[in-house]
């Protein structure tokens, strides 16, 4: 058999150095990406709360306007297009007292599906 010149190529230990190498990576970057996506969702629960506060700003101002100065909790909820509403992929519920609203924002379409967060929105 002749040898050939300049044979060129990779040797066993360098491919499994290699090897290792990248499952080394891939062990640290797929449970680092899976809680990248659960903190994704959870930030976009928490900006439709911020969304449903600006619902509810709207609706004091509006009631403010309707009844004047002596605004209660359920002026500001009388003057909601719809209390128990979905925003987007989130569906809000809301808690009422005398002082204000806890709001509930919970996942339930597609990408969106897990995320949660609560907010309160106390009267102005």
């Amino acid at each position: 058999m002749l040898k050939k010149r300049n044979q060129k190529g990779f040797t066993l230990i360098e491919i499994i150095a290699v090897l290792v190498i990248l499952g080394i990576l891939a062990a640290v970057a797929v449970p680092k990406y899976f809680d990248m996506q659960t903190e994704a969702k959870n930030k976009a629960a928490a900006a439709a709360v911020a969304e449903a506060k600006g619902m509810l700003n709207m609706g004091w101002g509006k009631a403010t306007l309707a009844v004047g100065s002596s605004v209660a909790m359920s002026n500001v909820v009388a003057q909601m297009p719809s209390f128990s509403t979905a925003a987007g992929e989130f569906s809000l519920a809301y808690a009422t007292g005398a002082a204000g609203a806890t709001i509930t924002g919970s996942g339930t379409i597609g990408g969106a599906s897990g995320g949660s967060a609560t907010g309160t929105w106390p009267l102005p």
